[in-house]
Formats: structure tokens, C-alpha cells, sequence
């Protein structure tokens, strides 16, 4: 495959290498964004404009991010082993979802199946993926 850069919508210009996973909303007006370095998730604006950065002593180290199909956003932290959800704007914490009470052990990617109302997890350094059925 090759290709053109057609757009940069974003750009990190510290010091650190800090963006690391996105997702897009459904409607794909914004884009997620984990900054690990900085413990935050960033909500861009289509072209790119940051609308809003989460914070929350849940979430350390974010890796991970997903979007469902109704625009909540579940992102996972990494070094406080926990699958936090958000609202659809990224601006605040509805609930934490799983912790390590749960077995989670450094979460690295997250899905929503619908179907199933369940949450699939992947974690480094384990071979296990897990399964959480929510509510």
C-alpha cells in the first residue's frame, strides 16, 4: 500500500511521546485520543481542535480506547488496571467498569459487543482475554 499524508489533525509538541490509541464517535465529529505519558484522554473536534481533556485518579498509564455504537467511550488504564467508561464527550467518568478485583491485569485494548452485552479485554503479558458481561 502507499499513500499521501492528506491532513495532520493533531499534533502532540512536547517533549514525550504521548499519543498513543484513538477512536472515533459514531457520528465522527470527535476523536479520542490517550496520552499515556500525561495520564489523560483528549477529545479532538473533526478538524483537529481539542475540545476537552479527562482526567481521573483511575486512570493511570491509558492505553487502550473504544467507542460503541452509541458513543461511550471505554478506555482502559493500563497501570491502574481498570476499564473506565465515559460520557460522549470524553469530559467525565460515568462509572469504572472493571479493576483488578475483577482480574484485570494491564488492559491494553477494549471492545463493547453489542450482541452479547459484553466487554472484550486484552491484556499485555497475558494470554488470557477477558470477557465481562454489563448491564
Amino acid at each position: 500500500m502507499s499513500g499521501d499524508l492528506l491532513n495532520k489533525l493533531y499534533e502532540d509538541t512536547s517533549d514525550d511521546f504521548t499519543v498513543d490509541m484513538c477512536a472515533v464517535s459514531p457520528s465522527g465529529d470527535k476523536i479520542f485520543v490517550t496520552n499515556f505519558i500525561h495520564d489523560k484522554v483528549i477529545t479532538l473536534a473533526r478538524d483537529g481542535t481539542v475540545i476537552c481533556t479527562f482526567t481521573d485518579p483511575d486512570l493511570e498509564f491509558p492505553r487502550g480506547i473504544h467507542v460503541t455504537a452509541k458513543g461511550q467511550v471505554l478506555v482502559c488504564g493500563y497501570l491502574s488496571d481498570t476499564i473506565l467508561q465515559l460520557d460522549g464527550e470524553g469530559k467525565k467518568k460515568l462509572t469504572t467498569l472493571v479493576t483488578s478485583k475483577d482480574g484485570l491485569c494491564k488492559p491494553v485494548s477494549v471492545f463493547y459487543n453489542r450482541s452479547s452485552s459484553s466487554i472484550i479485554v486484552g491484556q499485555h503479558y497475558n494470554a488470557n482475554i477477558l470477557v465481562f458481561k454489563v448491564k
